[in-house]
């Protein structure tokens, strides 16, 4: 071989090393593109269908034990919001930051990865929505039952916690009497009706979570806080007060069971998934039926 031809021959000693700074930095760029495009809406609901889907293959005892979790975990947006009322300055605008405490039990329950009965009517349901079986409507049933009632378990341990122990001060406890007050104490209706936002809330919070890109915290603090700030009702937290309330004599059964956990239960369940999850399946439904739909969009 020729000098000449030895020149003119492909040889990585004779790259230019400007080509391999090039095809670093296209790979920079693409991954930084690739990082910065939103997820399409038919991978957000693979992504939550699949988490459905797990879900209703867990065992009895780990739902159980997590759903109980989760319940008395949710004491401590009872417990956050009364602490905030009792110290912060009275004032008005006192109210919007008192509320902020509501988010602390949804904060470690969600991020906890907890079984929380509200964020259930959702993962679950599009499982459902595309294999609407027997088998699989069977095991959302008894997941959403096992759920709740492990849920309820928790909250009425929590409720006794905040009740019956001297932890608590007697400010503290007197703001948990107020803000029971006011969340049992509605119509039935009413409590149907506001209801319905939180369902919608909590299933939009599941529904935003894939496409967070680090901003999760933030979902689950402003959404959750906008509950509590919005008096809508969440039938967990809920019952935390409803229970308190039951344990001082200060509502009877009769009034908790028909004029606030059923209704609230049923205007979450419809908040979350009748509304919420059949307007989530609409806009990917023809996708997913026809495997179409790019995997991210800008």
């Amino acid at each position: 071989m020729t000098p000449e031809e030895n020149e003119d021959s492909p040889s990585t000693g004779n790259a230019d090393p400007r080509d391999n700074d090039n095809a670093v930095r296209h790979e920079r760029e693409e991954h930084s593109v690739s990082e910065a495009t939103r997820l399409s809406a038919r991978l957000i609901y693979e992504v939550v269908r699949r988490d459905g889907e797990e879900e209703l293959r867990r065992p009895l005892t780990s739902l159980s034990f997590s759903g109980t979790a989760a319940g008395i975990l949710m004491g401590l947006s009872v417990l956050s919001e009364a602490i905030l009322r009792t110290y912060l300055p009275d004032r008005p605008s006192s109210f919007l930051l008192e509320n902020f405490g509501y988010s602390m039990g949804f904060i470690v329950v969600i991020f906890g990865r907890m079984q929380l009965f509200t964020e259930n009517t959702i993962t679950t349901v599009l499982p459902v929505i595309a294999r609407p079986e027997r088998e699989c409507i069977t095991d959302m049933l008894r997941l959403w039952s096992i759920v709740l009632a492990a849920n309820v378990l928790g909250t009425m341990i929590a409720a006794a916690f905040l009740s019956q122990t001297t932890v608590i001060s007697p400010e503290v406890k007197t703001a948990v009497v107020e803000l029971s007050r006011h969340a049992v104490h509605m119509p039935a209706d009413e409590s149907f009706l506001r209801g319905l936002p939180a369902g919608m809330i909590v299933a939009a919070i599941v529904w935003m979570m894939p496409s967070a890109q680090g901003n999760a915290f933030f979902i689950v603090l402003t959404f959750t806080w906008l509950i509590a700030v919005g008096d809508f009702t969440h039938i967990i937290a809920g019952s935390v007060e409803m229970f308190y309330l039951l344990m001082i004599a200060e509502t009877g059964l009769r009034e908790a069971v028909f004029g606030f956990f059923l209704p609230v239960l049923a205007g979450n369940v419809l908040g979350g998934t009748a509304i919420f999850t059949l307007l989530a399946w609409g806009q990917v439904r023809n996708e997913v039926k026809h495997g179409t739909g790019s995997g991210r969009h800008g």
